[in-house]
């Protein structure tokens, strides 16, 4: 939010330098992002004041003896240029002929001199002012030069010139009342705080609002808004009405009436200031409504009251607040047809919707040139709504932005009051004697007690009654004292404090915001520390990271919703549930590309994987995380988690040494795969050769713990990686169960010690059916070799003519090793032939010769 200092003093004193408060602001929770000079002389520079290094600050200053206010006497004609003026200008020292080509002088040209001169910000020989013809802010200097044949050394000025806005359209015409000769600085130099506010301030969200935090942490006196109407009209009772139909949706709708208004523009102080908060000047109604708004942070809308008479036939006109019906439709205020939900709320008459509740206005009753009569509205809106309409029809608005974080019920009449008061100063009209005000839903102010002791237990900070009570009192909470209890009761423009422990937590947030959070202490914790719960799952999950980064793996973290055409990239789930079912849609979707929750982990780390590969010649990803299907029995959806890995490019990275630059395959991912089941000391976790569509023929296997499949791992198939962008190098890719793998984890295992007696290598090579995987080998090798055999390797696959077709050779390294003794030959000889017998009967295999 933009907050214009000049402003903001309208209701606090500034007693600080602008840098020192914004410091103190963000202390308290307003984070101030940035100060824009647009006119104030701009800080010194110095690395003695810490604050400044945290806020940017840029601008520009306004030099008091080269910008005054001048005033233009008459506008002539250029001798040699129809698109330039000469102005006759006074600047409180003599008279000056200024060129310009604003266009909004255009009708003063050649009219003689002007029954009332025209005030403007006018710049002498030397200002520095930005060059308004160019892109951004460019300083430049004024200097003399001739232009079309006349002499030229000073300027009206823009407000882009100025820094005001980007406007360049025409130079500024002040109002009536501005001193002539007078420096533009001391008239309106000003300065900006741009302030980040958060969802929890949201009372913040306006002049007010900003200037009550500003009072409280500087101890100055608060000004309170003028809400004082002169009422001198017939009186509203009997000329409008109002329904709710759902005060859940609209606890309270408040209006207005303002007769014979004349529309023209708002007060030029008034549009610099709108301007300088972000907003656009349109007339002097609308800016009212924009005004009070900004200042005391009640949106409002005005409505043309004789429209909706006419739409009445005639009579007084019944305001309605209803929900949508699906399917309608309304002309909004950008002259956009919307088709609306069911979920937005309506504000309507008898004859159908006049605008977007708390969004935006309808096109048919806005205020325009021919208004004579504005209906004004305020009012309170349920938030839920709101937000989902923002979304649903992509239209943030100023309302929206302050309807969609609470706005309390009691802001709706004051809002309204000051809206009348500036219609009535700016338009002449007269206003209606009272208000229509409907309160079917008041909301009762929480009240909640603490102590002293309450404040030493959660901020370790040693405050008396009073200090505490001088603290709420300047944010404005009513204060009761009995004993040593301080009851608070919640000011009413407050949503944000809630009841019962949570209150008295949020009450001790404001003690220490106001009370500075630099200035509590560092101290130890005085309570006794709760009894630390052991999470078995947490533990091995982190223990699973672990050795996965220990072998190389990098870790990422993807989001959980996706789209239906990011998971159709990948055809076939690879693990999915027992009863597959749709998507879960997500009713409130952060963007358009993040509807649903996803079904697959695999999908999300590919998209990783693609970004990256344009980057990187070796990819060696996993996550942990989880996956979303239908809960048959349950309104909230299975939350399974997985764990997935992919692998792909160069087996090494270059190096000093020279390395063989070979590709990843199929063995590189299940090699580490078994890894992990030794880290985790898992037993009974195996391997099967299998299909799946998303993987490569024979390329592809099936992994499983016991009896229990957990998932597929292997080569992505061509036809599935040319989905992605992942190069031409093959993707090893795997997809697990994660909650059976670590159920499996044992919490004990058996650790062995460093044999003392030295082992027995030799190498045996075995024919079997090519059908046979080597995994099925060396089961039953294992099986048959005992506790003598501590280590199997499988370092050679021959097939060839010499053995026979259909059938390979394995050859395997075997270590045989005791605990207790030395084996002799003897020992090795009986261990090897068990073998051999075992692996002849079931599998039929022979030894090669």
């Amino acid at each position: 939010m933009k907050v214009p200092i000049s402003w903001l003093k309208e209701f606090v004193d500034i007693t600080l330098p602008l840098e020192i408060l914004a410091h103190r602001l963000t202390m308290a929770g307003l984070e101030v992002e940035e100060i824009r000079y647009v006119g104030l002389p701009l800080p010194k520079i110095s690395s003695d004041t810490p604050q400044r290094q945290e806020i940017k600050i840029s601008g520009i200053e306004w030099d008091p003896t080269k910008i005054v206010v001048g005033a233009v006497l008459e506008v002539n004609p250029h001798p040699n240029a129809d698109r330039l003026v000469l102005c006759q200008l006074d600047d409180g020292q003599k008279i000056h002929t200024v060129l310009t080509g604003a266009p909004n002088l255009f009708p003063y040209r050649g009219k003689g001199p002007l029954t009332k001169p025209i005030k403007v910000a006018y710049a002498r020989e030397g200002a520095r002012l930005y060059d308004g013809h160019q892109p951004g802010q460019v300083l430049i200097t004024l200097k003399r030069t001739k232009i079309r044949g006349v002499e030229s050394y000073s300027m009206a000025c823009s407000e882009k010139e100025l820094g005001i806005s980007d406007d360049h359209e025409g130079i500024i015409f002040l109002d009536e009342d501005a001193p002539v000769g007078m420096p533009l600085v001391d008239y309106m130099g000003d300065a900006v705080f741009d302030i980040a506010i958060t969802p929890n301030l949201a009372r913040c969200a306006s002049i007010f609002g900003v200037a009550r935090e500003v009072a409280a942490i500087t101890d100055q006196p608060l000004r309170q808004a003028s809400t004082k109407p002169i009422m001198q009209g017939a009186p509203i009772a009997g000329r409008v009405s109002i329904q709710i139909q759902d005060p859940n949706l609209n606890p309270r709708f408040v209006l207005g009436l303002i007769e014979n208004i004349h529309i023209r523009p708002s007060p030029y102080q008034v549009q610099r200031r709108l301007r300088l908060a972000g907003m656009r000047p349109i007339n002097n109604i609308v800016d009212a409504t924009n005004y009070a708004m900004l200042e005391l942070g009640e949106p409002l809308h005005a409505f043309d009251y004789d429209v909706l008479v006419q739409r009445a036939g005639g009579k007084a006109p019944t305001i309605i607040t209803r929900a949508a019906q699906t399917g309608e439709r309304l002309k909004t205020l950008d002259n956009i047809e919307r088709t609306l939900n069911d979920f937005t709320i309506l504000v309507c008459d008898t004859a159908g919707p006049l605008s977007i509740a708390g969004v935006m206005g309808g096109a048919e009753s806005e205020v325009n040139e021919h208004t004579r009569n504005v209906l004004l509205e305020g009012a309170a809106w349920n938030m839920i709504p709101i937000r989902r309409t923002v979304f649903a029809q992509n239209l943030p608005s100023e309302a929206a932005y302050r309807f969609a974080r609470g706005v309390h019920p009691a802001l709706a009449e004051r809002g309204v009051l000051r809206g009348l008061e500036l219609m009535q100063q700016w338009s002449d009209g007269v206003v209606a004697q009272g208000l229509v005000d409907a309160y079917p839903q008041p909301i009762i102010d929480p009240q909640i007690t603490i102590t002293p002791s309450d404040v030493q237990r959660s901020l370790g900070i040693q405050l008396n009654l009073d200090e505490i009570i001088q603290i709420l009192e300047k944010l404005e909470f009513k204060v009761e004292l009995n004993g040593d209890r301080i009851t608070a009761t919640v000011p009413d423009h407050r949503l944000d404090i809630g009841e019962g422990v949570i209150g008295r937590a949020d009450l001790m947030e404001e003690i220490a915001r106001i009370y500075g959070y630099e200035r509590i202490p560092t101290s130890r914790l005085a309570d006794e520390l709760p009894p630390q719960i052991v999470e078995p799952f947490r533990l091995r999950e982190e223990s699973l990271r672990d050795l996965l980064v220990n072998l190389g793996l990098q870790e990422v973290q993807t989001y959980r919703m996706t789209s239906p055409e990011r998971e159709s990239r990948l055809p076939f789930v690879l693990n999915p549930p027992p009863s597959q079912s749709e998507p879960i849609k997500l009713i409130n979707p952060i963007a358009n590309d993040r509807t649903i929750l996803r079904q697959s982990l695999i999908i999300s780390l590919l998209e990783s994987a693609e970004r990256n590969a344009r980057l990187q010649n070796r990819l060696a990803l996993f996550e942990i995380g989880p996956v979303y299907w239908r809960d048959t029995d349950n309104p909230l959806p299975q939350e399974i988690n997985r764990l997935a890995i992919v692998m792909s490019g160069q087996r090494s990275l270059p190096g000093w040494q020279k390395t063989e630059e070979t590709q990843i395959d199929f063995f590189d991912l299940k090699g580490i795969l078994e890894s992990l089941i030794d880290g985790l000391h898992l037993s009974g976790a195996h391997f099967e050769s299998a299909q799946h569509p998303a993987f490569h023929p024979g390329k592809c296997a099936a992994f499983y713990l016991n009896e229990a499949l957990l998932g597929y791992l292997g080569e992505l198939h061509p036809t599935v990686q040319a989905k992605f962008e992942l190069g031409e190098a093959p993707l090893q890719a795997v997809e697990l169960e994660l909650k059976p793998l670590l159920e499996a984890v044992p919490d004990r295992y058996v650790i062995n010690p460093v044999a003392a007696f030295p082992p027995v290598l030799e190498d045996i090579a075995v024919i079997v059916d090519e059908a046979i995987p080597a995994g099925k080998v060396e089961q039953c090798i294992w099986s048959a070799g005992g506790k003598m055999l501590v280590a199997l390797r499988l370092f050679d696959v021959y097939r060839g003519e010499q053995i026979g077709a259909n059938k390979k050779s394995l050859a395997y390294s075997l270590t045989y090793q005791a605990a207790d003794r030395t084996l002799t030959d003897q020992d090795a000889a009986q261990i090897r032939n068990r073998i051999v017998r075992r692996l002849e009967q079931e599998l039929g295999a022979r030894l090669r010769s």
